[in-house]
């Protein structure tokens, strides 16, 4: 006690005497408030400064309230009218009146590590010292159960002196007001206490020492200080011996983050909003990332691992360790929190663990019941609750304690670590244990069971050198065989995914998910070196897709083609000059990857990708910077004239060698001609336009485009204008252009309804010496018959010339070109789609 308060009591004590009684209250309040201010002052100090996350960063969790029963309870499982309420947990929310207008004494919050618990506490804290909060109370005294585990003995008012060092706790006066005094012990569970014993060695002397579960059952069982009220946080291990001393309580069950609140997370931990927006847009376009975040430690340790990397200007997936990495980041920190336990302890319980997650996965069980925990050795009090949580059935129900993960992810990172695993003494075996068969694994992913798709990205992400050396650090041991299995099966995946015949091609996107978690450049090459081709369909490519296939392809030597067909592209931002992050286009990742200095790519195409007009941009900097990429294929209605003109610009940059440019179901009118007008007469490179299915071209812009043409330094070999709704007025201009350009060796007017007469004209012109032409392009149903016989006589006159319907030749019949309509309604992937377009067609007479 200082001086100030022991001259005050002794000044009391003599007004007492003197009877100057209301003096002496006034004196005695005024020490009170003097305690209460000293309190919230203490409060402030060691919670908002404390080690730790942030206290700016706290987003509301959500949370299920069961009043009167446990989480996992008879009662919550049947749903009986007093079943569980899901709601958004905030701290003020924490301690409201409930639905009748009671508030609960004594209300426990649940969760398994990692889950906020104490960051809700250090919340609830902060905000009443600052007066903001829970003013209903006076004084809020909060334990750390972890800290004062090794107290022998101690009385409350022991307990409560330790919240406000050096200050007297002015005991008769809270005594008087116990409605207002609010008890917090977070971690519970670290006392380790059984909480039994009979009642009558309780105390209800706030005074007396006793041993510390004596004095905390007296506490807890209202034998002391009935009228204040109770917060605990406990993992699910505690709440059995919880329950045999509370009575009344509320349990409210931490569930994580909702899909909001991990993006309000991001922008709390970022502040800066763009940042926040691309770091979450990332995460996003990552299934197993953003379903990981709904654990708040493991969210803010992905936000840590990006925000580090945005600070060395590394780009979000160079930052990002992936699924796998922020798994072993989630289990280093699990094992730091047990320091003094041996790896040769911890390695036989990891084994038993990662053994139950795989059978878990292989019999689709993410509940596991007390038998399998202890038929596994796994009924260890001081490691079990750090990875399972445990839901406890209701009193009097004969039935065992039921497990899970936090998150399936986790579960399934722990099934795969159980195939990479050295095997271990102790770990329990039988005939009844889960084989190691890792072979057997990848063939079952291969045999169509997609839900093993994460697992196989964490097999891979787990031998990579980087996690084995990780894993190996925390003390446990990777079977050195399983990264040349894993590598050598999928080598032969890779082959037997390949079209006989053809050129070796990648045609799975999970191919470079496995690299990608690898990390390691050089197996990129090492794996993908034989293979010139990647060809993927149907496909919503994520912004994490996009990543994984933009790693692979910088360090890839040898592709040559990469076909999309029938893909679209999640938004991506870029960072500016100010090293922000701003909207960029959808195909800015892969672009850039395409332009790498090594790239021998030929040939890019984007069929039924619903391009954008900064995609054009993007395709016109890959051209300029790769002279090696020769064919350009781009097949979307979604391009019109704009977009194509900033194509054409582009395409006259002298570091761009294109030679074929394809522009199917383009939206390009003659408006736009004059562009490609210009395109052609400047491109020294240029001999194929193909211009199939643009239906807005029509007779002004193919006109246009010959006029345009005539006169002009023009390489074109080959112009292709089928299904364009051309009609007889377009021949005479497409003649003379014949005449003119007598390089011109193939036209293609394939479904067009050119009439007799404009096929008179063509032949006509087609029959002078100084044409040079080789194929036509030609349909002939519903023609004259002496448009056939022209037909037949060119035919004569130059038998070198063919002449046929060049669509129905050379339209791909595999992939999505072949079932999709002409109508872009419907999505990638749909059923029920048309045939393309086509105007009848009948044979060559």
């Amino acid at each position: 006690m200082g001086s100030e308060e022991a001259t005050m009591d002794t000044g009391i004590g003599m007004l007492e005497g003197m009877t100057l009684r209301d003096l002496a209250e006034e004196l005695q309040d005024e020490k009170v408030k003097e305690y209460k201010e000293r309190l919230r002052e203490h409060v402030a100090q060691t919670y908002c400064c404390c080690p730790g996350e942030n206290l700016s960063h706290y987003t509301p969790l959500t949370i299920s309230r069961k009043p009167g029963n446990k989480p996992g309870s008879e009662d919550e499982a049947v749903g009986t009218t007093r079943g569980p309420t899901t709601l958004t947990l905030t701290p003020q929310r924490l301690l409201e009146p409930q639905g009748d207008g009671d508030t609960p004494r004594v209300q426990v919050l649940v969760g398994a590590p990692g889950m906020g618990k104490t960051m809700t506490v250090r919340k609830v804290m902060v905000e009443w010292a600052e007066g903001a909060q829970h003013t209903r109370f006076d004084y809020i005294f909060c334990w750390d159960c972890t800290a004062m585990a090794t107290t022998q003995q101690a009385s409350v008012l022991d307990l409560m002196s330790q919240c406000c060092p050096g200050r007297e706790v002015p005991l008769e006066q809270i005594l008087g007001e116990q409605e207002k005094i609010l008890f917090i012990l977070d971690g519970f569970e670290a006392l380790g206490f059984s909480l039994l014993g009979p009642e009558e060695g309780l105390s209800s002397d706030p005074r007396e020492p006793r041993p510390l579960e004596t004095t905390l059952r007296s506490l807890l069982q209202k034998i002391l200080l009935p009228g204040s009220s109770l917060l605990l946080t406990t993992r699910p291990a505690a709440l059995q011996s919880l329950a045999r001393c509370l009575e009344g309580e509320h349990y409210l069950e931490i569930l994580g983050f909702s899909g909001a609140r991990r993006e309000e997370y991001f922008h709390r931990y970022f502040e800066d909003d763009a940042k926040a927006t691309a770091a979450f847009g990332f995460v996003s376009s990552s299934e197993s990332l953003h379903g990981l975040c709904a654990i708040p430690f493991l969210c803010w340790a992905l936000c840590t691992l990006l925000g580090q990397g945005l600070e060395k200007k590394k780009t979000l997936a160079e930052s990002s360790r992936g699924p796998t990495g922020l798994g072993v980041f989630y289990l280093s920190w699990v094992l730091r929190s047990r320091g003094r336990q041996s790896p040769q302890h911890l390695r036989p319980f990891l084994h038993n663990l990662c053994s139950l997650a795989a059978e878990g996965i292989w019999k689709h069980k993410v509940l596991f019941e007390e038998e399998e925990i202890k038929a596994r050795g796994l009924e260890q009090p001081e490691l079990l609750p750090l990875f399972l949580s445990e839901k406890i059935p209701k009193k009097g129900v004969e039935q065992g304690n039921l497990y899970s993960f936090a998150h399936l992810h986790l579960q399934e990172f722990f099934g795969a670590l159980f195939y990479v695993l050295e095997d271990e003494e102790g770990a329990v075996g039988g005939s009844g244990a889960l084989l190691k068969d890792l072979r057997g694994v990848l063939e079952s992913y291969s045999q169509s069971r997609e839900e093993l798709s994460l697992l196989g990205r964490f097999l891979f992400g787990l031998l990579s050198q980087k996690s084995m050396e990780d894993v190996e650090g925390l003390g446990c041991r990777i079977a050195p065989r399983a990264r040349e299995e894993l590598l050598r099966w999928l080598q032969e995946r890779l082959r037997g995914l390949s079209h006989p015949g053809r050129e070796l091609e990648v045609r799975d996107l999970d191919t470079f998910h496995f690299l990608f978690e690898m990390r390691e450049k050089s197996l990129v090459q090492s794996t993908l070196g034989g293979f010139r081709a990647v060809e993927l369909q149907d496909i919503k490519v994520t912004l994490c897709d996009q990543m994984a296939l933009s790693f692979c392809i910088q360090h890839w030597a040898g592709l040559g083609s990469l076909s999309l067909r029938g893909c679209s592209f999640q938004p991506c931002s870029r960072g500016n000059s100010q090293g922000q992050e701003e909207p960029g286009s959808p195909i800015h990742l892969l672009c850039r990857a395409l332009r790498h200095a090594g790239s021998d790519l030929r040939t890019l195409r984007f069929w039924w990708c619903r391009l954008s007009q900064s995609c054009c941009v993007e395709l016109v900097e890959l051209l300029a910077r790769q002279p090696g990429l020769t064919q350009l294929e781009l097949g979307d209605t979604t391009l019109g004239d704009t977009a194509l003109s900033l194509l054409c610009q582009g395409l006259q940059q002298p570091h761009c060698h294109l030679r074929v440019l394809r522009l199917w179901y383009s939206g390009l009118t003659s408006a736009g001609c004059e562009d490609l007008v210009a395109l052609l007469a400047t491109s020294p490179c240029l001999e194929e336009l193909d211009l199939s299915y643009s239906e807005g071209l029509r007779d002004p812009g193919a006109q246009k485009l010959c006029q345009g043409l005539q006169g002009q330094p023009c390489h074109l070999h080959t112009l292709r204008l089928g299904s364009c709704r051309l009609t007889g007025a377009s021949c005479p201009a497409l003649g003379a252009l014949l005449l003119d350009n007598p390089q011109l060796t193939c036209l293609d007017l394939s479904d067009n309804d050119l009439g007799t007469q404009g096929v008179l004209q063509l032949c006509h012109h087609l029959q002078n010496p100084s044409c040079l032409l080789q194929t036509l392009g030609l349909s002939t149903a519903g023609l004259a018959e002496e448009a056939l016989e022209e037909l037949e006589a060119l035919r004569d006159l130059k038998p070198e010339l063919k002449i046929r319907n060049l669509l129905e030749q050379e339209v791909p019949q595999a992939g999505a070109m072949a079932r999709l309509p002409f109508q872009r309604g419907i999505q990638p992937g749909a059923r029920g789609r048309k045939g393309l377009p086509s105007l009848p067609r009948g044979p060559l007479h």
